[in-house]
């Protein structure tokens, strides 16, 4: 199998390590932007991959996304202690 790649890598585009090197963050954009990847090479040699991330997944909107996380045990209304804990009901 040496000098065979798999048919979803033949058309990645290649560029040197020096070229890498030199224009890396504008090389970094153009994956993230045509999320196409480019493989680097060495002396013709592949030496890694620049792939595009996966997409997040994000709510639509942040407002209600906790809605359900939380659990709401004893009572949320009435008073945490007696009045007799508090320094203001005292005589």
């Amino acid at each position: 199998m040496y000098g065979l790649r798999p048919w979803f890598t033949c058309n990645m585009k290649e560029i040197a390590i020096s070229e890498f090197k030199a224009k890396s963050l504008g090389i970094l954009e153009e994956v993230r932007r045509t999320r196409k990847p480019i493989r680097v090479t060495r002396f013709g040699e592949p030496v890694a991959e620049v792939t595009p991330p996966t997409p997040s997944v994000r709510p639509q909107n942040w407002l209600g996304s906790m809605a359900g996380t939380a659990e709401i045990t004893g009572d949320i209304v009435g008073p945490l202690g007696t009045e007799a804990d508090w320094e203001a009901g005292r005589e």
